[in-house]
């Protein structure tokens, strides 16, 4: 079982950034081969933000934030980080990290295991 701790949301005008960081813990050999960032308003389907194979690769990024958003991973931490820049209210959302053993759902919000979520308000 894998267990992902999230935090870094929080409120911030349009323009601004935000660091958002997700932990995973627990048996996580081969489970979460696959990391990445969903989020979700209310009344809306959850969508990917960036999701990374954290045994290396390029980040896939949705359209809407690349160029914006950067999604890296520490291995030593075993931590992702999504780094907001330029920020927009349409970035407002509940933002969830999610573990996956591989990477085959890409975007898509098929992935195993979701931490709790963390709140990003931008007006």
């Amino acid at each position: 079982h894998v267990q992902l701790v999230e935090s870094g949301g929080g409120s911030v005008q349009a323009g601004g950034s935000l660091r958002l960081s997700c932990t995973t813990s627990g048996n996580r050999r081969r489970s979460s081969n696959c990391m990445g960032w969903f989020r979700q308003v209310p009344g809306k389907e959850r969508e990917g933000v960036a999701v990374i194979y954290t045994g290396g690769g390029v980040p896939d990024y949705a359209d809407s934030v690349k160029g914006r958003f950067t999604l890296s991973y520490d291995k030593s931490k075993n931590t992702v980080y999504l780094q907001m820049n330029n920020l927009t209210p349409e970035d407002t959302a509940m933002y969830y990290c999610a573990a996956h053993p591989s990477c085959i759902a890409s975007l898509a919000p098929r992935y195993n295991y979701w931490g709790q979520g963390t709140q990003v308000t931008v007006s």
